[in-house]
């Protein structure tokens, strides 16, 4: 049993009852209110036949109704399930099947209520979903002592206070929407400001406005601001800290950032089943090019190489972390995830002094397109179901804003005389618009290995050469 995390948040409430919470376009709830509200919605569950320990997926947009459903479900003693409303009706089916959930809440209506909140929950308190490296959605479980540790980190990561202002425009289901915009601003009284996109004018108009103190976003929306027209007539002034995350935020954008707005991009690393173990913290000024920055209190990294703490060559290894916010496992999978407390990130790392940890390259295949992971393996299924295609292999390829964008080698079968841009609109109706392959080659075969395997760094050098360049949508 542990203590429920959503306590936390309520003690934070009896601090500040009065003080505004959430604030959207049609409503600005205060602390009272956000947990009347939630209240009356583990209220309605309840009164649904939900319980401690059932499974309740939320598949809601970036509104106070998130909130509300989030903490509804953790009042409850129940395991919330955060789902994107930008997934495809397929992807989501795939997700619903995989988890079975006992409830599933796509729309919220206003409802105060009292109940009496369950204090200790043996349940999972979050199963976050993901595509896995496999194709098949991979659901990580967390208990609800790893959301207070990771929360507590958040917040402590960037300093946030009472007085502070949040503006959110990440994706909420999403981890660092999740914690780092909202569970852990809320934790700490500040006031947060929700979005339900990103677009550079209204974010803009929104820091002036809402007077905000602290922003985060992936370095696509950093480099989209950076470029806006706006931008140079934007009132920035209340800012005191913008927050990358989800994808790497190059130190050329950090330094322009600072320089153009006097304040710095806090950049980090995590990924949906560590949330985020290695930062630079506000409280600190040591920023190094090179560096994602260091492990936060409490948590621990180590390289490994031939099974060997730091052994490769200038000590660079695969990165291993232990924190108390790891996961604990996947959903419907025992494969252990975890070696002697240890999670294995799949990316390639060495330190570089004083225990700063630089990324060096990735030993498992993943897609950052603007901040999303995409992985290959998902959106190869896809093109392999279309009726015209024999192959497919997808890689990810440099994009100048995204980070890396989506791009897809096809095999017809005989005689197929399918256009690129039809295969893109196959690809487009099944996927989330983040996944979906925005470059479509054919190609008359897939470069292999002798046991098969296809070698897509051949199809990366073959796309920044040029070479068979096929057919674009």
């Amino acid at each position: 049993m542990a203590r429920n995390f959503v306590c936390l948040l309520e003690e934070t409430a009896r601090r500040y009852p009065d003080k505004p919470a959430l604030v959207c376009d049609d409503a600005t709830l205060t602390y009272r209110e956000l947990h009347a509200r939630a209240a009356g919605f583990a209220r309605k569950l309840a009164d649904d036949g939900v319980g401690p320990g059932h499974r309740v997926a939320v598949v809601l947009p970036n509104h106070w109704t998130f909130a509300v459903a989030m903490l509804g479900i953790w009042k409850l003693g129940a395991t919330a399930v955060p789902l994107s409303p930008l997934l495809k009706p397929e992807e989501l089916q795939a997700v619903l099947s995989d988890v079975d959930p006992d409830a599933t809440v796509q729309r919220l209506e206003p409802r105060t209520g009292d109940w009496d909140t369950a204090a200790e929950c043996a349940a999972p308190a979050l199963i976050g979903y993901s595509s896995g490296s496999t194709g098949r959605p991979k659901g990580a479980v967390f208990s609800h002592a790893a959301l207070t540790f990771a929360d507590r980190s958040w917040a402590d990561m960037m300093a946030v206070t009472p007085e502070d202002v949040v503006l959110s425009v990440l994706p909420l289901p999403h981890s660092f929407g999740l914690h780092g915009s909202l569970l852990a601003p809320l934790l700490a009284g500040a006031r947060v400001v929700l979005s339900g996109g990103f677009s550079p004018e209204p974010v803009l108009r929104a820091l002036a406005a809402h007077r905000v103190t602290l922003f985060l976003g992936v370095a696509t929306m950093f480099t989209r601001l950076l470029s806006a027209p706006e931008f140079p007539g934007a009132d920035l002034s209340s800012v005191r800290l913008a927050v990358s995350g989800a994808a790497p935020c190059p130190w050329e954008l950090a330094a322009e950032w600072r320089r153009r707005t006097g304040h710095r991009i806090l950049r980090g690393y995590g990924m949906t089943e560590l949330f985020r173990p290695i930062s630079y913290l506000a409280a600190e000024e040591d920023d190094r090019p090179e560096s994602i920055g260091r492990a936060v209190p409490g948590v621990e990294a180590k390289v490994v190489a031939d099974g060997t703490a730091g052994s490769g060559e200038d000590g660079a290894g695969e990165l291993w972390i232990k924190t108390p916010a790891a996961l604990q496992g996947y959903w419907n999978d025992s494969s252990p995830v975890l070696t002697d407390g240890w999670f294995r990130t799949g990316d390639l790392a060495r330190f570089s002094g004083r225990g700063f940890v630089e990324i060096t390259g990735r030993l498992r295949e993943r897609i950052l397109r603007g901040g999303y992971s995409v992985f290959p393996q998902e959106v190869e299924a896809v093109l392999a179901a279309h009726p015209d295609v024999a192959e497919a292999a997808v890689v990810g390829v440099p994009h100048a804003d995204l980070g890396e964008e989506v791009a897809a080698f096809v095999v017809l079968k005989p005689e197929a005389s399918t256009a690129a841009e039809g295969v893109a609109d196959y690809c487009q109706a099944r996927l989330a618009r983040f996944k979906y392959p925005r470059h479509i080659r054919f190609v008359s075969e897939l470069p292999k290995g002798p046991t098969g395997k296809v070698l897509k760094g051949e199809l990366l050098r073959c796309w920044g050469s040029g070479k068979e360049g096929g057919e674009e949508p």
